[in-house]
């Protein structure tokens, strides 16, 4: 086994990679492939690669981040939505030895990938990652929507129509290229975490840099698309992600409060699916984490993991000190609705005071609740 920064890893390391995830039994996740690890690479300096050999030849990779006293996580942690091990190789590793040799005193993953037996194991939560497959063509998909969730569908493109009237002809496109448009999405985005009480992701300079970097990404299993609706030739919704040849992962999502009456965001989503199976894609995954419009899109669900894998020792006890306790306190709300719901009144309200300040040019208040 060898450590190396992502830019180390030379071409061949790279093929390698991507020959065997296209070998792997697992959705085509564009997080999971080797550009995602480079770019994070490029924003952040605690990236790793630990590179598995096998007879002498490279078998595996585990991307990775190592911060103090050796606490380790997934590589672009907060904003990675699949992580784990590549290659089949993990199935003879050592958990133990693996994190011995790569420094850590423990691993922390929140989007482990269904089928990583090594790490699974150690996994203290499974969540529901919710998928919309248009293997079978969009119409088959609308079909089988307009039998779920015929109210839902029936309202959405109404409003479409309602839109295209009232604020002009309405536009897709799948992959826009326009940087203003990326710009504006992530106004947009800060706006809304901020508005439901939750911390600012493009706030800090590495995920802003990494979503420009991955915007310029053209590889066949690792893609960045900005999708944009626009009506009456303005932008009224915009969804940022990564595709691979066979899923589209779905990121930051957003739309203009302005124009909130028309639900641009779930017409934004309709015309993504039906854009992507003319594309080739079959699936969309639209990532962990309940939602209405997910419920209501969904054709069904993949298992993800979130947990830590730890080595006995200092940093182990640091790890569960830090990290545990908070863990557990969201794991407590989410599983009990009334308490969530009322967590998330209070998140919003949180919101308007701090958006209120900020715009009377008091500080803002400081941190909350991750998520997408």
């Amino acid at each position: 086994m060898r450590v190396v920064r992502p830019g180390d890893l030379s071409a061949g390391h790279l093929e390698i990679w991507r020959e065997l995830r296209a070998k792997a039994q697992t959705p085509e996740n564009p997080f999971m492939e080797p550009e995602f690890t480079l770019a994070v690479g490029r924003v952040r300096s605690s990236a790793r690669v630990a590179v598995l050999y096998d007879g002498g030849e490279p078998a595996g990779f585990f991307p990775y981040e190592r911060g103090a006293l050796g606490r380790g996580r997934a590589i672009g942690f907060g904003v990675s939505d699949r992580q784990g091990v590549i290659g089949s190789h993990q199935l003879a590793l050592a958990r133990g030895e693996l994190m011995r040799r790569c420094g850590l005193s423990a691993w922390e993953f929140d989007n482990l990938e269904a089928g990583q037996s090594l790490f699974v194991p150690d996994a203290a939560a499974e969540y529901a990652s919710f998928v919309i497959d248009v293997g079978a063509g969009y119409a088959a998909y609308e079909a089988a929507l307009r039998l779920r969730s015929p109210k839902f569908l029936r309202t959405t493109t109404a409003k479409e129509r309602r839109l295209g009237r009232q604020a002009g002809e309405v536009r897709f496109v799948f992959d826009e290229r326009d940087p203003a448009a990326l710009a504006r999405l992530m106004e947009w985005k800060s706006a809304q975490y901020r508005r439901t009480g939750r911390r600012d992701r493009f706030a800090k300079d590495w995920i802003a840099s990494l979503v420009h970097q991955l915007a310029h990404t053209r590889a066949p299993g690792c893609s960045g698309v900005l999708s944009v609706l626009y009506a009456g030739g303005r932008p009224v919704a915009a969804h940022f992600g990564l595709r691979s040849r066979t899923l589209l992962a779905c990121w930051f999502p957003a739309y203009d409060p302005e124009f909130a009456k028309y639900s641009p965001g779930l017409v934004m989503h309709l015309r993504m699916a039906e854009a992507a199976a003319a594309a080739g894609i079959g699936t969309l995954d639209l990532g962990r984490g309940a939602a209405e419009y997910k419920d209501a899109l969904k054709t069904g669900e993949i298992p993800v993991y979130e947990g830590a894998y730890t080595r006995p020792g200092a940093g182990a006890v640091l790890h569960w000190i830090g990290r545990e306790p908070s863990r557990r306190a969201h794991g407590f709300v989410r599983e009990r609705p009334r308490l969530a719901a009322f967590a998330q009144r209070g998140l919003k309200r949180a919101g308007r005071v701090r958006d209120g300040w900020s715009r009377e040019g008091r500080p803002r208040t400081g941190g909350q609740p991750t998520g997408k």
